[in-house]
């Protein structure tokens, strides 16, 4: 196969992040597929973010494996603190007999979970606050990838004060811009972190909120056109959701994908005018649009598993991970640095203004 050069784009979605892991582990076997750069959100920035530290640590197959360690040790460590760090948090929010203790994790341990964030605040730790995630990226074996080597790293998060996003890269691509990007202001404080074009500490939460992931960083001319978008939230559920838990998880995937479906749409407009001729001449960049998922797999998961994954959903996460990158892979191999193999006008289909 031809070398080929493309961009990733990673979704966040908590633990459902475990599937860009299988995906990236699958592709990063590819000898002939080079990642250039890689914008991520939440969940998504933490992928990008280990794979980045592994590429930039040794070049060649060495970098590839890298890579695949940090990811291992990434969900393995995110697992762990799934497992046992959200009870925990509901036993100290909310003091009870031991024996309910046992009663509330048999019920509904989501149930009690979405409760007390409703009710508490990260702030209400007071002295005994930690964010957990910030040992696991330090924890990482090759941990360095806040730098400029390697692919291009760019993580996104959410300013608190504008609702503006802002995004990080080479040096300023921290392990506080990645905890900042993946911050859920019911779980986590706000990360702080000094902005340069304000001259203040400014406070951060998800960068779902505003970019998921961010699409504009990848338009550099110096990048390649390709952007392979790793898909975590389903674009499309069929039925109506009825019940409140129902409704609930379609509202998250609905507003996590909104910034990401509002970028896809100014694509497809210039996609058009550069299909009608009226591009000629102008610096204006065509990205190439491609999407690994499997919406099948995500319309079966609730968002709550998102926060708080069963036993076994993190490696079955990324077994269908693997499975979509092969499926693209051998479909659409031949596609990349050519082509898009993403419809976006039948995506947007019945979508315009109606009179």
């Amino acid at each position: 196969m031809q070398d080929k050069s493309i961009n990733l784009a990673l979704q966040g979605g908590g633990a459902h992040g475990a599937f860009a892991w299988g995906v990236l582990h699958r592709l990063l076997d590819e000898k002939w597929l080079h990642i250039a750069a890689i914008s991520g959100t939440s969940a998504g920035a933490l992928n990008g973010a280990a794979v980045k530290a592994g590429l930039a640590r040794h070049a060649g197959m060495r970098g590839r494996r890298a890579a695949q360690t940090n990811l291992d040790c990434l969900w393995r460590e995110v697992g762990q603190a799934s497992d046992n760090s959200v009870v925990r948090w509901m036993h100290s929010m909310l003091p009870m007999p031991r024996s309910l203790h046992r009663v509330a994790e048999m019920f509904s341990p989501a149930a009690w979970l979405d409760g007390l964030t409703r009710v508490f605040s990260p702030y209400d730790y007071g002295p005994f606050y930690t964010n957990t995630l910030g040992p696991v990226l330090r924890g990482l074996p090759y941990p360095d990838f806040s730098n400029t080597q390697g692919p291009r790293l760019f993580v996104s998060a959410t300013n608190v004060r504008t609702g503006r996003i802002r995004v990080f890269t080479n040096h300023q691509a921290s392990v506080e811009a990645v905890l900042a990007s993946a911050c859920l202001p019911n779980l986590f404080r706000s990360v702080e972190i000094h902005d340069p074009d304000t001259g203040r500490r400014e406070a951060y939460w998800d960068g779902g909120f505003t970019g998921n992931p961010a699409l504009f960083p990848l338009y550099d001319k110096a990048l390649p056109r390709d952007i392979v978008i790793v898909n975590i939230n389903p674009l499309m559920r069929d039925g109506i959701p009825k019940t409140p838990v129902e409704i609930s998880d379609r509202v998250n995937e609905i507003s996590f994908n909104s910034t990401l479906m509002s970028e896809l749409r100014a694509i497809n407009f210039v996609k058009r005018l550069f299909a009608e001729g009226r591009m000629q001449n102008r610096p204006m960049k065509n990205p190439l649009i491609h999407m690994i998922l499997d919406d099948t797999l995500m319309n079966d998961l609730s968002a709550r598993s998102k926060v708080m994954p069963g036993p076994g959903l993190l490696e079955r996460m990324k077994e269908a991970g693997q499975v979509a990158a092969d499926s693209f892979i051998e479909q659409h191999a031949d596609a990349l640095n050519r082509q898009d193999t993403v419809d976006l006008a039948e995506l947007f289909v019945g979508s315009g203004i109606v009179g």
